[in-house]
């Protein structure tokens, strides 16, 4: 989207036109959410469409407050946008510009003045000004403008250089002064700014990706790109129902910080007795001796100094009854902590490596396998929406499954029945998907040779569509239950 060769210039013809095909049902069937199918609450927007709504809402201003195509652009930029901040400031005079943005004083044409910016004495026809009458030079106007635009997409609020003033030279100066290539960039964050000042539009967070989002629903935030990309609308991460975003920025906060590896410090290391440095056993003696300039001796079983220990061994192999001393509770703590958040971020991070893995089998799926068991097996596209429908529904349950472990990490332990209920939903989903994914990836293999007979291949049909559907159902059961907080076993009890 940043390429130099795209043209951001937009004109008053500018006429949103479509030459593709509707998909057939077949192309369409991944567009589908397989764990729960809602009624779509979003819409996809092209280049060209979000170009289109852009233009519409800066004729509609320039026709209603009967100004240029330039100043509605410019109104539309200093209030974000939006119709209605425009329309209240203008009728309220709050923030009225004339029609014509670039003006030149009332002085006579043959007389001469000093630019403000680089003292020069220039004719007043080679001086330029915004609407609030404030002259210099175009030269210092173009460097003035280039500079702005090349700093960034503050550039679209850019005020007069008169100190003080809030005038806004606008589109009209842009276009008069500016070079092709700066031009091109002063579009391209015009074009960008329709979208990100926008409460209901969000750009698609996949690289690559022109798209944006407009969100018209305060139900799911569930929301899927036309590239395929699924988010979250509130937090622009990656879909993660049955998770709150507050649990999953906390869970990715958790994965990124220092925190464990100070929790691991805690739990593989014993501090110094004398300087408390931090020291790690890498061999099978106890008898430690501390980094230069402490050097001191120590048990490593009792860290006690070593010179007490002599020829007989000193007494740490006793157990003590008075129980550990603080900082060995403090270590068993940490170690016990850490073991079990590695639990939980082996299996949180195993799903997801499954998940990217199955989202290329998928591709595979839709563009190879089901063309070679068109030919295989005799079979007509529609008949093999089975093999796409269970991938997608292996990619949608990984995910799910993946963002179940960082529930179960924040789950309380004195909570044991909620434990227990959501140890159980879990097990039976994860059961279900194994089977479902060891029968897509392993069993389809042989189907894809043709070596086998047309009735083993509807068999294997009836099989992979019923584990599909089982599966489906355990993982509407588990996303059910924990948007719920696991209020059942509350229920239950009562």
């Amino acid at each position: 989207m940043d390429s130099e060769e795209e043209d951001f210039h937009y004109s008053s013809g500018d006429v949103v036109g479509s030459d593709e095909n509707e998909e057939d049902d077949f192309n369409n069937f991944h567009d589908s959410d397989p764990i729960n199918r809602r009624k779509k609450h979003y819409k996809t927007l092209k280049q060209e469409e979000i170009k289109q709504l852009q233009q519409n809402d800066i004729s509609t201003v320039s026709n209603v407050l009967s100004v240029s195509r330039g100043v509605a652009c410019t109104l539309l930029c200093q209030n974000n946008w939006s119709l209605s901040s425009v329309y209240e400031k203008w009728f309220s005079d709050e923030n009225k510009i004339p029609e014509e943005p670039i003006g030149k004083s009332a002085i006579q044409k043959s007389e001469k003045l000093t630019c403000k910016i680089c003292y020069e004495t220039i004719n007043i026809t080679n001086m330029l000004s915004a609407d609030c009458g404030h002259l210099f030079c175009s030269g210092c106007w173009k460097f003035y403008i280039s500079t702005s635009i090349k700093d960034g997409p503050g550039c679209l609020t850019l005020n007069c250089p008169e100190p003080g003033c809030k005038s806004n030279p606008g589109l009209d100066m842009v276009d008069l002064l500016s070079s092709r290539k700066d031009k091109d960039k002063y579009y391209r964050y015009l074009y960008r700014s329709y979208i990100e000042s926008n409460t209901k539009r969000k750009w698609c967070p996949a690289p690559g990706c022109d798209f944006a989002i407009e969100f018209d629903s305060d139900g799911s935030y569930e929301v899927t790109c036309d590239c395929g990309c699924k988010f979250c609308w509130n937090c622009v991460e990656e879909n993660h129902r049955p998770l709150d975003c507050e649990t999953v920025a906390k869970w990715i906060e958790k994965n990124s910080s220092e925190a464990e590896s100070t929790t691991w410090i805690l739990a593989y290391t014993k501090p110094c007795p004398k300087c408390r440095r931090a020291i790690e056993k890498s061999q099978g003696c106890n008898r430690m001796r501390c980094r230069e300039p402490c050097s001191f001796e120590f048990c490593w079983a009792c860290l006690e100094p070593w010179s007490k220990h002599g020829y007989v061994m000193y007494d740490c192999n006793k157990f003590k009854e008075e129980g550990d001393s603080p900082d060995e509770r403090s270590r068993k703590k940490a170690k016990k902590h850490l073991e079990r958040y590695t639990h939980y971020y082996e299996r949180w991070d195993s799903n997801d490596k499954s998940r990217k893995r199955a989202l290329v089998d998928l591709d595979i799926a839709r563009n190879e396998h089901v063309d070679l068991l068109v030919k295989v097996q005799e079979e007509t596209q529609a008949q093999l929406k089975f093999v796409i429908e269970a991938w997608e529904q292996i990619v949608e349950c990984r995910r799910v499954l993946k963002w179940s472990y960082a529930y179960g990490y924040y789950l309380s332990l004195s909570k044991s029945g909620k434990v227990d209920f959501f140890g159980h939903l879990q097990g039976q989903a994860e059961s279900a998907l194994e089977r479902l994914h060891h029968c897509a990836e392993k069993e389809m293999s042989e189907y894809l040779s043709g070596d086998c007979r047309s009735e083993d291949f509807k068999s294997f049909r009836s099989k992979l569509a019923g584990l599909t559907s089982v599966t489906r159902n355990y993982f509407e059961n588990l996303v059910t239950a924990l948007e719920n907080d696991l209020s059942e076993v509350e229920n239950r009890r009562d």
